[in-house]
């Protein structure tokens, strides 16, 4: 089975939600839509469902002309970033409650629910009511619903995005068993996130997605070590890559007069002129024999010190793996991997990747 958009458009007052986007999603395989907020996920996941209208494109699931099918016949299940449960109801009814829609009997209802809940880690909570639950069991109710209607097409929409970190550690590990078990097989997974490590932490196929355009597909792995283009290299990284015009002159790379590199021999072959250049915040690092730059900002973050540095119009984020503590206008030394350096054109689009060459 798979699910066909093609060239679906939505462009209400003006402004593109989806903008021509065609994709292909096959069962058995899970698929991250990522992009930053307001990019069209949550557009294009609604569309799926039949909850938002388009003014183009069209729809398919097989042979079947998926948008004719009326919204309730689509069997589709989607989780929100909130928790949407039934609160007059307990757990087992939350989940059930699609089940008994269907008319289904009390038997099959009972075992449909033990396993969802089992899938979710909810076994011992079928009593309770959903306001004595945190909002990582709540978000698991959630699931679990969904879970319970086996739709052929399951759409997570930022389901983790508010929730505290360990919470959303251990509800990540519920969707890997979930999309590692056997439903996965049968159905379409579609998980909507604005965050790059999430995304390869879940180590699927990835859609970007920004202004409602689709910018590149492929599998984690590969969009992540060489991305598209300029924008695709800021989506999926946190902090977004560093991206440094600069131009190519004499055997140099030169990104000012107090910032210069010799031009390593596996960039050897390009021609002098202007280029972008990207480096991660980890091929970054502080140096005693770098180049000066000054302290803007320093954010700890865990282990990690994320440091905003900047010389003269340069600014750039490095990341070192432990707490450190640095004052504003600090000034620190650095030095680049150049063997992890990314070259764009003047366009934007990647003309040399550290991992798979030009």
């Amino acid at each position: 089975m798979k699910l066909v958009t093609k060239n679906l458009t939505f462009k209400p007052e003006d402004e593109y939600y989806l903008n021509d986007v065609s994709l292909e999603f096959e069962a058995g395989r899970l698929y991250t839509i990522l992009g930053r907020t307001l990019s069209g996920k949550t557009s294009f996941l609604k569309t799926i469902a039949g909850l938002q209208p388009v003014d183009e494109g069209e729809i398919t699931l097989g042979e079947k002309d998926f948008r004719s099918i009326p919204v309730w016949e689509r069997n589709v299940a989607m989780v929100y970033q909130q928790f949407i449960n039934y609160p007059h109801l307990n757990v087992y009814e939350n989940i059930a409650f699609p089940l008994k829609q269907r008319k289904m009997s009390a038997a099959d209802i009972k075992q449909e629910v033990a396993v969802a809940i089992s899938q979710v880690g909810l076994e011992g909570f079928e009593a309770r009511k959903i306001q004595e639950l945190s909002g990582g069991q709540q978000q698991r109710v959630a699931l679990a619903r969904s879970l319970a209607k086996k739709a052929k097409i399951l759409l997570l929409d930022e389901p983790l995005v508010n929730l505290d970190y360990k919470l959303r550690e251990d509800l990540r590990d519920v969707f890997k068993n979930l999309f590692d078990s056997d439903l996965s097989t049968e159905s379409i997974l579609i998980y909507a996130s604005t965050d790059p490590q999430e995304a390869m932490q879940l180590n699927g196929d990835i859609v970007v997605i920004d202004e409602g355009r689709v910018l590149q597909t492929g599998p984690a792995k590969e969009v992540f070590e060489n991305p598209a283009n300029i924008k695709v290299a800021e989506i999926t990284n946190d902090p977004a890559m560093n991206i440094l015009p600069g131009i190519i002159d004499d055997k140099e790379i030169i990104f000012n007069e107090d910032f210069k590199f010799n031009l390593p021999s596996h960039l050897s072959h390009l021609d002098s002129g202007k280029y972008f250049f990207g480096v991660r915040a980890t091929d970054l690092n502080l140096d005693n024999a770098g180049f000066n730059f000054t302290v803007d900002i320093s954010e700890i973050s865990g282990s990690e010190t994320f440091l905003h540095i900047h010389q003269d119009e340069l600014k750039v984020v490095l990341m070192i793996e432990e707490v450190r503590n640095f004052n504003l206008d600090d000034q620190v030394k650095i030095s680049m991997d150049m063997n992890r350096l990314y070259v764009f054109d003047a366009n934007g689009d990647l003309i040399f990747s550290p991992y798979r060459g030009n």
